[in-house]
């Protein structure tokens, strides 16, 4: 059957789902992978047309939400970057996205301004899908981190999630938090001072009743049940010196996470700089590719449920 609560629904931010909707995407992107594993494909979408506007870089998101699309047996068209579209030439974000509205049945977004997903979602008739605004929010990422999650814990109730480096810039903890703000979670923020939570969210977070601890080692950090590691985001920063002096300012070994902590879930959105050590991949419960992997799942299902598609097992 097919979630009639999501059919025709942007998917901009986490705080515009609720438990319900959270739930059955997770349950949505377990058919799909059930499907994936068995068939390879479950063409549902083959009557459907979707763009891809991804005018940021990326690699996870891009390709996995296009795997999504094939998988889905869905015809695709794309822009790969700004710099082959027509806003090297002035064209506003809000034209080029009424324009490609009447192309295709859903329209997945990746660009640089935050809050600008909602604005130009609000000008069209069809679903648009937030694949990273700046850095404000990255709904799809967070509910591939709680799919990750509820898979390799088995539950998502009362954890205690550890978000570790960039926590200012990072649009991965923003959307995190509120994704996970259901489920009744405890907050342990460590960051370097400059790179802390927004006050604005960690203030709303405090107001709803969210336990909150900030930290300021990885020895702290690792006594939870899943520590959440981001890299240091270069191209967010406005003063390159800045970055420079707060690259590195956490790094993540194999050796530390036994002395402290060896059943701690660890996560990554990437991709990763300096912040993870490569012989931490070999711990099993270093999770971050495996949580890259599923995201193909994940969108299999947001692109499904926004269209109205019937999910089967669901």
């Amino acid at each position: 059957m097919h979630s009639p609560v999501l059919i025709n629904k942007d998917i901009l931010s986490t705080k515009n789902l609720n438990k319900q909707e959270l739930l059955a995407i997770l349950k949505a992107a377990s058919c799909m992978e059930k499907l994936v594993t068995e068939k390879g494909v479950c063409p549902m979408l083959t009557d459907t047309l979707i763009a891809f506007l991804f005018l940021e870089p990326s690699t996870r998101t891009r390709l996995s939400f296009e795997a999504a699309a094939e998988r889905l047996g869905a015809k695709t068209i794309s822009v790969a970057d700004a710099g082959s579209s027509s806003i090297l030439k002035g064209e506003s974000l809000s034209d080029m996205v009424k324009v490609v509205a009447g192309y295709a049945d859903c329209i997945v977004l990746r660009q640089s301004a935050m809050g600008l997903a909602e604005t130009v979602a609000g000008q069209i008739a069809i679903p648009l899908i937030n694949a990273g605004d700046g850095h404000g929010q990255h709904p799809t990422q967070a509910l591939l981190d709680l799919y990750t999650i509820s898979k390799e814990l088995g539950k998502l109730e009362s954890l205690k999630i550890a978000l570790v480096g960039d926590l200012k810039y990072g649009r991965t903890v923003h959307s995190l938090c509120y994704a996970l703000l259901p489920f009744q979670p405890e907050f342990v923020f460590c960051a370097p001072k400059d790179l802390y939570m927004p006050s604005a969210i960690t203030n709303d977070l405090k107001s709803k009743g969210v336990c909150i601890t900030e930290v300021e080692s990885l020895e702290q950090a690792l006594q939870a049940d899943v520590l959440y590691m981001t890299r240091i985001q270069k191209e967010r920063f406005p003063d390159q010196k800045q970055y420079e002096l707060l690259k590195g300012s956490f790094v993540l070994k194999k050796e530390l996470v036994l002395q402290q902590n060896k059943d701690v879930l660890i996560l990554h959105p990437l991709p990763r700089v300096d912040e993870i050590d490569t012989h931490v991949d070999e711990l099993p419960r270093a999770a971050y590719f495996r949580q890259a992997h599923n995201g193909m799942y994940v969108r299999m299902a947001l692109l499904a449920m926004v269209l109205g598609k019937d999910i089967p097992g669901l």
